[in-house]
């Protein structure tokens, strides 16, 4: 049984020193587009936890979610963009789902031809500060996140 929900996807803007991580995908319509690092959400997994994990497995970096800047939404599936903090780890190819994974400077990724729409607006919108903040409420169900501004 394949454990992915292919109609649930996130990504991450993460901004470092003035610099965003980008992956040079391999397939499909980003091919050969530097595109901020996600990937599926699996069964059983909150959008968070896919981040994290898709953004070790695709970069070599660990990193920590900090904001919800947009959510893409369709009559298919959704897709979920937060604003991320960089923990540690170097940035690498996975040499599977990109070519390359570089830290690229903000301004020049907003001008590069080979970044699509949606991951500049992405990229303005965290540089912005835009988006809605992890906040606490009461629940008893576990993994459970509200975000709200």
């Amino acid at each position: 049984m394949n454990s992915t929900n292919w109609s649930q996807s996130v990504g991450g803007v993460c901004i470092r020193d003035g610099k965003v991580l980008l992956g040079r995908h391999t397939y499909g319509s980003g091919n050969g587009k530097l595109i901020i690092p996600g990937g599926y959400v699996k069964f059983g997994e909150t959008p968070e936890e896919a981040l994290i994990r898709e953004f070790k497995e695709e970069t070599g970096v660990t990193v920590h979610p900090e904001k919800l800047v947009g959510i893409r939404f369709n009559t298919k599936d959704w897709y979920a963009v937060f604003k991320v903090s960089y923990v540690e780890g170097e940035a690498r190819s996975d040499g599977d789902e990109n070519s390359e994974v570089i830290w690229m400077n903000v301004d020049e990724a907003l001008k590069d031809e080979t970044v699509p729409g949606l991951t500049k607006t992405m990229i303005e919108r965290t540089l912005t500060g835009g988006g809605f903040d992890i906040m606490p409420y009461q629940t008893t169900k576990p993994g459970s996140h509200l975000y709200s501004c």
